[in-house]
């Protein structure tokens, strides 16, 4: 009894100057382990008399279990502290100065689109919206492009069941701006967005791509409207130097319909490489709005007229900023993207 008393005093003393948990663990072991001092002196239990065996046993159980009890307690306060120390090594200055982190840019196309937003947002239209994945009757019936109508073979197209494909153009939005206003003018809206069409992907061709079209309906619309239009949006966004020229040409869903031509940048239309010697480069096609379109939208072609144009958003930005490859766009080389990040 004397000597597990001497034991628990001498445990409990030194578990209360133990400094770090790799020395309390160690106590642990060396006063409660199976060679330790308690397990040697109740080994001479089996000597004693029974109504002294019962006494012993109860107290060192009790030894055993107040030296457990000061290596719990003791354990935790060495983990805050260790805790604390931690935390305290580990503090941020927030008194030091941030490191400036660079700033991003916008894609190119992204720059692109919003500067034709603002500038027809500045000529009075509005921006349009709508679904990718489009039906047949918007994007191809409402355009004046009836199942087995030949025209169709110019766009390939990702089908996704009978009447359900992912849009080939944004015309169809057009489609529902006119079947919304229920007949009445005027309509003046640009329909900004991507498309899809099934095309081998090389240096000037991708599945996926980006247009905004444009529509105006109203009552007086002429070709020279439509003229007009299109000659303030090429000098506003090739410089003021570029002039266009209209060509005939063939689209469903507008009669008459042009090629629209800007004169070369790069040689101020005398002929060069880039223009194939002609000096013109195709931009864009347009024309005005068929009659048959403008009915089966609800709208009577003998009182309201319009005209419509589509732009392909990486064909203008491949021309504004000389880019000669369209997988540039889709490659997220930050190298490439750096270059069009506006200073300031």
């Amino acid at each position: 009894m004397d000597d597990l008393k001497r034991i628990r005093e001498e445990a409990l003393a030194k578990i209360g100057e133990a400094a770090d948990l790799k020395e309390l663990n160690d106590l642990r072991v060396s006063f409660l382990g199976k060679k330790g001092p308690i397990q040697k002196a109740m080994k001479a239990m089996k000597d004693m008399a029974p109504e002294d065996r019962k006494t012993f046993g109860q107290f060192s159980n009790k030894a055993k279990s107040d030296i457990a009890s000061a290596v719990e307690n003791m354990k935790k306060k060495l983990e805050e502290a260790e805790m604390n120390a931690q935390i305290a090594s580990e503090r941020i200055d927030i008194t030091l100065p941030a490191r400036k982190l660079p700033n991003g840019s916008l894609h190119p196309i992204t720059r692109v689109k919003e500067d034709m937003e603002e500038l027809f947002l500045g000529m009075g239209y509005t921006v349009a919206e709508g679904p990718e994945v489009e039906t047949d009757h918007f994007n191809f019936e409402l355009m004046n492009l009836p199942k087995g109508h030949p025209a169709r073979d110019m766009q390939d197209t990702f089908y996704i069941d009978e009447n359900t494909l992912m849009r080939t153009h944004t015309s169809p939005v057009q489609a529902h701006v006119l079947l919304a206003a229920q007949g009445k003018g005027p309509i003046k809206v640009i329909c900004p967005g991507k498309t899809y069409r099934r095309d081998d992907d090389d240096a000037t061709h991708s599945h996926q791509f980006c247009q905004c079209e444009g529509l105006v309906v109203d009552k007086n619309v002429t070709m020279a409207d439509l003229k007009g239009t299109l000659d303030v949006f090429a000098k506003r966004t090739f410089g003021e130097k570029r002039e266009i020229r209209l060509r005939p040409s063939y689209f469903p869903f507008t009669e008459p319909s042009v090629e629209v031509d800007i004169s070369c940048a790069n040689c101020g239309g005398k002929g060069c490489a880039m223009c194939k010697g002609t000096g013109w480069i195709e931009i864009l096609g347009a024309g005005m709005v068929n009659p048959h379109v403008l009915e089966m939208c609800g709208f009577d072609p003998k009182v309201y007229q319009g005209f419509a144009f589509g732009i392909g958003l990486e064909r203008v930005a491949m021309l504004k900023y000389g880019i000669d490859n369209i997988r540039d766009f889709y490659n997220d080389d930050l190298r490439f993207l750096n270059q069009f990040a506006r200073k300031g």
